[in-house]
């Protein structure tokens, strides 16, 4: 950041791009599956959608994170004091499939950061592209939408609860689940693991489900109730927070040729919609 800029100036983050390598191993790959329940994919094989969130995390001492178990910030991503971050939503083109087993590359980039005033105070939106490739090639392309709120009760229901659907999966969270996915990701968020953390300082009633990973399993139920379909384009975007123990849904209808609308949540509404085109 150059010396004249002010801390609400955020201009000198825009563009700034970040490099990651890592080895798609076959060791993580089966901690993930055994995750989420799922055959092992074997070296060479299709990554299942939206794993590659497991991968490319960058190692950081726990002397260098922030009270709420992130790296602190001010690097790659701009400062945010004093607020609290959220995996907010994001759009994933999937170009071609990322292979178990092998090397790969993400570059980020910083497209867009503004700073928004709402009825719950100040947000700060920050949005990233991240694009993986394999051997050269580029193979998914996401942006991703970072929001850090000031300190205050967060959203507890959203109106109705989801409608029935095509098809419908039922989600029992549990903190075990929640433990063993911020360890495949090497997520040290503390809202999904210190329940007195979680509860006391930021006000949520339980345990927080990872967006991504409600995402992850929303793109799943479709896929399965949709074997044929291949999927081109994943948008998303969070609601409210999901808390353990209470059970959610994941599910979807097609609205048209190539064109499905999906939700998770539970009686208390909607906490994540998302839409999936395909072929």
């Amino acid at each position: 950041m150059s010396a004249t800029a002010s801390p609400t100036d955020y201009s000198a983050w825009i563009g700034r791009t970040e490099e990651a390598w890592d080895h798609l191993s076959h060791n993580l790959v089966k901690r993930i599956a055994a995750t989420f329940g799922e055959p092992v994919p074997a070296d060479g094989e299709a990554l299942p959608p939206l794993w590659q969130w497991c991968f490319f995390q960058e190692p950081v001492f726990e002397s260098l994170l922030g009270t709420d178990g992130h790296p602190a910030r001010g690097g790659f991503l701009p400062p945010a004091d004093n607020r609290n971050r959220m995996w907010a939503g994001g759009r994933v083109e999937f170009i071609a499939p990322l292979k178990a087993g092998a090397d790969a590359h993400r570059l980020s980039t910083i497209l867009h950061i503004e700073e928004k005033h709402g009825r719950t105070g100040s947000l700060l939106f920050v949005t990233v592209r991240h694009d993986y490739s394999q051997n050269g090639e580029l193979c998914v392309r996401e942006e991703q939408d970072i929001v850090y709120r000031e300190p205050n009760p967060p959203k507890l229901n959203s109106g109705d609860a989801p409608p029935a659907g095509d098809w419908s999966e039922s989600v029992k969270p549990t903190p075990t689940l929640l433990f063993r996915y911020s360890a495949v990701t090497f997520n040290g968020h503390r809202i999904h693991y210190d329940y007195p953390y979680v509860t006391e300082v930021e006000g949520y009633a339980g345990l927080v489900v990872h967006g991504p990973m409600i995402a992850t399993l929303n793109l799943r139920a479709f896929i399965r109730a949709n074997p044929q379909a291949k999927v081109r384009h994943f948008a998303y975007r969070g609601v409210r927070p999901l808390t353990v123990p209470t059970p959610f849904v994941v599910g979807g209808q097609v609205l048209e040729a190539g064109k499905a609308q999906l939700w998770a949540g539970n009686e208390a509404g909607v906490a994540q919609s998302a839409e999936v085109q395909f072929d």
